[in-house]
């Protein structure tokens, strides 16, 4: 189930040309949009402003637009590039290749087509994991990392979390599974929306459109499910890198939503991480970014440019 990025860069046409009230916030003009070739796959990449770089990393349900308001706040003093995933979005559908340290490789390959070197890391949800699997491989270009109200496969509680009844999800996938949503992947996707925030109305129409457009796309749902199914690869990868005394050394930020993961983020990332602040969004679930939005922007900006 192979299909070429430049494929879904042409459905792009289609996602736009509908009225403005059915879309999500949009990044600035000055922001352009590349197909970069990384890793064996394309990716579809967003980049504008001027100054140290940060990548922002987006997770399950979204795609990079997600980060359009923290993207508009950071680029008069950053250069900011928000890739989709592999898979998700506007980007190539592979047939493997969703285990983080894979995904890790894709981000580090678009920032060297980008002739990007040292650069800080903005992740949520499973964005946190690609993230993660990123700074182990390469500590030294990161600069900074805030990980967003998600776990890290095999740090910390990670089999407690597991145990979670509302994470279900996690298991669910295969052509069975795909069947079922296909045609209602606006259902499936609802689900989300709606136990995982805490007011399901901040997560608005116009962006549960958009997104569950972007799922529908030939391939978003298969894709989407590949990405829980590698958690298990995934945390055995973590724990390799755990288990030869390693830690990261850079600034690090977990930040959590009050009636979400709170401060579980900080606590998951002293596991692996030697510098560690603790943030909290009040009055927030696990979708920070739409749930508040300038709280959020706030305390991701503080964190980047503190001395």
């Amino acid at each position: 189930m192979r299909f070429p990025g430049s494929f879904l860069a042409a459905l792009a046409l289609t996602l736009t040309a509908v009225p403005a009230a059915a879309q999500v916030p949009p990044f600035p003009a000055a922001f352009t949009t590349q197909e970069i070739a990384a890793n064996g796959t394309t990716l579809h990449v967003r980049v504008g402003g001027k100054g140290p770089a940060v990548v922002l990393l987006h997770g399950y349900g979204e795609t990079g637009d997600m980060w359009a308001p923290l993207a508009a706040a950071l680029m008069k003093d950053h250069t900011v590039v928000v890739p989709d995933l592999r898979g998700m979005g506007l980007s190539a559908h592979p047939d493997g290749g969703y285990d983080k340290a894979t995904q890790g490789r894709d981000i580090a390959a678009v920032l060297d087509s980008l002739k990007i070197g040292k650069f800080a890391l903005v992740t949520h949800d499973i964005g946190n994991m690609v993230g993660f699997a990123l700074a182990t491989q390469q500590p030294d270009r990161v600069t900074r990392f805030a990980l967003l109200d998600a776990p890290v496969p095999g740090v910390g509680p990670w089999d407690e979390i597991l145990k979670n009844p509302l994470l279900w999800h996690f298991r669910f996938g295969g052509p069975d599974m795909e069947r079922l949503v296909a045609g209602r992947e606006r259902i499936y996707l609802d689900r989300f929306w709606n136990e995982f925030s805490a007011d399901p109305k901040r997560f608005d129409e116009a962006s549960r459109d958009h997104y569950a457009r972007l799922y529908a796309l030939p391939g978003g749902m298969h894709s989407g499910f590949a990405q829980f199914a590698a958690f298990d690869q995934d945390a055995i990868d973590n724990r390799a890198w755990l288990a030869k005394g390693q830690k990261l050394t850079m600034p690090v930020l977990g930040v959590g939503g009050a009636k979400s993961f709170g401060p579980t983020m900080a606590l998951v990332m002293r596991f692996a991480a030697t510098d560690v602040s603790e943030g909290v969004i009040p009055d927030a679930g696990h979708w920070l970014m739409e749930e508040q939005p300038d709280a959020t922007v706030k305390m991701v900006a503080a964190f980047l440019n503190a001395p």
